[in-house]
């Protein structure tokens, strides 16, 4: 009877257990619930994907605020910048059938180009380390604008360093369409969207507005709780980098089907989600159309979209979490890390991850302070350049001046030597109204870079303030 008794007993605690070991769909509804009610989010779709199958799936909020429609899951959302990822992944089936090489210049599939513009590689292109002028609709409609950025001078050989623009994914979107026999703003992303089965996927933009797409919002600086309708116009050449729209459960099977082989075979995946080297042999953070985060652990690749909408894929682990909201500026990515823990036995958050977690909530306190402990408390803590570059200045953008430089203040210190990191400091700076402090950033940029334009630009600015 004793040993029944302590058996029943044994059973007992593995029951209970069980009941206390979090299940990760309820615990993502948290993650979620929290970051809705703390940032004011209108409404956000989230899936994920494990195994190759949806394990969850679920709808939050409303679609408009002056009508309370709700989100539904067939409610229909802008992904902004993830549209890239589709392109990294048209690009890779052109190199799959033979058509595109990626080490050839664009010259030798896009005509009528300037002439320092032909012999940037294609990888280049889709890694924004080509150096060419931004392609920006708001220089006028399509033609105007493309017309304002060939006249525009590039800003740096290419592969000297990073600079995120829309130029490099119209000329992708061109010789694309070149080799397929289409019109050069044709869309790209047809065949993955039958190929995935994406039958709520297509393309548009504020002039499209239905009863089935929410409004997108932001927020007024001076009023963070009254959220304002936004309107963004994609020409049809900007629809290879921006203007694709989806559902959550769409953007899902579009993750099975990325990492099922259905789209591109997995050596061509791998190509994908390779780094690009700079011309100095440093690796950079994006792949082909794809970020590639510092995961030692839980290798991740990832894209984010309008700062509202992201999608990680963790290939490892076969895991996928996309977010979508109706928000720019929530940045959903910050929150999947977190959540892709749930489905990942063992991930425990690390680098940026673990960093973000502690500076939660901590702009009205001392976010310096708070760095300063967290490092004292991880003195081998490493993160890339690139995510804390990238983290500091969503902070920046969405009201949080403090945390951003205290974020900034930390990428320098790790990156003594990169001119970008004491730019980006330098902003910070001046964002918190430390003119002195701001102007020994750019200068040391400057120092570090003396090809920095923006540097210098700041600096002139800066100088001619009032002491």
């Amino acid at each position: 009877m004793r040993n029944l008794g302590l058996g029943l007993i044994a059973l007992s605690l593995v029951a209970g257990a069980a009941r206390a070991a979090p299940d990760p769909v309820e615990r993502a509804d948290a993650i979620v619930r929290r970051a809705m009610a703390e940032q004011h989010i209108p409404g956000l779709q989230i899936a994920v994907v494990k195994d190759g199958k949806i394990v969850m799936s679920r709808a939050y909020g409303v679609a408009d605020l002056a009508k309370q429609a709700p989100v539904t899951p067939g409610t229909v959302f802008p992904i902004n910048s993830i549209t890239k990822a589709f392109t990294g992944v048209a690009a890779m089936r052109e190199v799959e059938a033979g058509r595109l090489d990626l080490a050839k210049p664009i010259g030798a599939y896009v005509p009528d180009l300037p002439e320092a513009w032909r012999g940037v590689e294609v990888r280049r292109l889709l890694s924004h380390t080509s150096g060419l002028p931004n392609f920006d609709d708001g220089d006028g409609d399509g033609e105007a604008a493309w017309a304002a950025a060939v006249a525009k001078p590039v800003k740096f050989p290419p592969g000297q360093r990073f600079d995120y623009n829309q130029t490099n994914y119209a000329l992708i979107q061109m010789a694309i369409n070149g080799l397929r026999g289409r019109a050069p703003d044709a869309t790209l992303a047809g065949e993955q969207i039958a190929l995935a089965g994406m039958s709520r996927t297509g393309w548009g933009d504020s002039r499209d507005a239905g009863p089935e797409r929410v409004i997108s919002y932001g927020y007024r600086k001076a009023t963070p709780d009254q959220p304002v309708a936004r309107a963004e116009i994609f020409s049809p050449l900007h629809r290879a980098a921006a203007g694709m729209v989806s559902t959550a459960s769409d953007m899902a099977r579009w993750m099975i089907a990325v990492q099922d082989d259905t789209l591109l075979k997995p050596a061509t995946r791998t190509a994908m989600w390779t780094p690009v080297a700079y011309a100095d042999g440093k690796l950079g953070q994006w792949g082909m159309g794809w970020l590639v985060l510092d995961r030692p652990a839980h290798r991740a690749v990832a894209m984010t979209g309008g700062s509202r909408s992201a999608v990680y894929l963790y290939p490892d682990d076969k895991v996928g979490v996309v977010v979508l909201t109706n928000l720019a500026g929530s940045a959903p990515e910050d929150l999947i890390d977190e959540i892709a823990q749930g489905f990942i036995p063992g991930m425990s958050l690390t680098g940026v991850s673990a960093l973000r977690a502690a500076l939660a909530g901590q702009e009205p306190a001392d976010p310096a302070a708070t760095v300063a402990a967290f490092r004292a408390a991880h003195p081998g803590f490493t993160a890339d350049e690139h995510e804390l570059n990238d983290w500091g200045y969503r902070l920046l953008a969405f009201g949080k001046p403090r945390s951003a430089l205290a974020v900034l203040k930390l990428t320098a210190d790790l990156n003594p030597t990169s001119g970008n990191a004491f730019d980006s400091l330098g902003e910070a700076y001046a964002a918190n109204g430390d003119t002195a402090s701001a102007i020994a950033a750019y200068g040391k940029s400057l120092a570090l870079d003396p090809g920095n334009r923006n540097a210098a630009q700041w600096l002139k600015q800066l100088k001619r303030q009032p002491a």
